[in-house]
């Protein structure tokens, strides 16, 4: 059930409508590049969740030294800033404008030969580059695309960004919706988008390592892959030096034992591994904020436990 919006809800809402309306002024790189500053301050002044990025990249990363750490966290405060400004702009862009955003495209013949079978695919991410604007991308190059969303805090701005990806080209729908509506959508051979990196309470989820520590991973995309014989795709958008995009996609391997329970922990453990591999080649786009090893299984060594601990 949608929470009712609170005064302070709202204060939130027309605070941020008020900023992103002033950046729809700037050009898109100056309005990502202010995004960037403030992003870095919540590293410096502010300190925000600093010891669990810190802690994170070098738990990722045992062989970097702390000044190495120190310079990817703040880079992905940064990146993260720039990431949120950009996802408020990405519907002033138009459709031509999104694509042009983007300047190499890696593996999309993977999915022009999925949905031309028309029965449907999967396609997963994590909280890593700019996942809104890979959806968006996916949704602009004519794939019908439902994205499965979790509900923000505030329900107010929850369905102003819903809005904003409805505007260019996805369908929303909400995680508590998603058992019911994503067998209808991959009936209509629609594509169907999870960003599946966040284990919480009450999500169907499976242990699978993630840097070698076990990591509370959803199982949904896996499920309905194996329930409806449809493949699974792993879709990313990777900012370059440039400001421009690189979107990469790869076939998960979904094959079929007759062991269903393993069967879905293997897809999940095959894409985590892809997204583990991204991380590594640029992993201040990576979403360090989130306590990615909060929730574990209890007989994990010492060795291997949350780092932020």
């Amino acid at each position: 059930m949608t929470a009712k919006p609170t005064a302070s809800h709202y204060a939130e809402y027309y605070s941020l409508r008020g900023t992103v309306a002033a950046l729809r002024l700037l050009p898109w790189e100056t309005a990502g590049r202010i995004g960037a500053r403030l992003g870095a301050l919540g590293y410096r002044p502010l300190g925000i969740r600093k010891h669990v990025v810190e802690r994170q990249i070098a738990g990722a990363f045992p062989e970097w030294p702390p000044k190495k750490v120190k310079r990817v966290a703040i880079d992905s405060y940064r990146h993260l800033g720039r990431t949120a400004i950009e996802t408020a702009l990405l519907d002033s862009l138009g459709k031509q404008g999104l694509l042009d955003l983007v300047e190499t495209v890696d593996g999309w013949h993977h999915v022009e030969q999925v949905m031309a079978k028309g029965l449907g695919a999967i396609l997963v991410t994590g909280h890593f580059g700019n996942w809104e604007l890979a959806g968006a991308y996916v949704a602009a190059r004519g794939i019908p695309l439902d994205v499965i969303a979790r509900e923000m805090a505030n329900p107010v701005f929850d369905s102003y960004l819903n809005g904003t990806r409805e505007g260019i080209g996805m369908v929303v729908v909400k995680d508590t919706d998603a058992v019911k509506r994503t067998p209808r959508s991959l009936r209509a051979g629609r594509a169907v988008a999870f960003v599946a990196d966040q284990g919480v309470m009450g999500l169907a989820s499976t242990f699978v390592p993630f840097f070698g520590r076990p990591a509370k991973t959803p199982r949904g995309a896996a499920v309905f892959a194996l329930r409806f014989n449809v493949p699974v795709l792993f879709v990313v958008a990777i900012r370059k030096p440039n400001g421009k995009y690189r979107i990469v996609v790869e076939p998960i391997e979904t094959k079929s034992t007759g062991d269903r329970e393993q069967d879905v922990d293997g897809i999940v453990a095959r894409f985590t591994q892809v997204l583990e591999k991204w991380v590594r080649v640029v992993p201040e786009q990576y979403f360090w904020q989130h306590r990615r090893w909060r929730r574990q299984p209890p007989e994990t060594p010492p060795e291997l436990r949350d780092p932020t601990l």
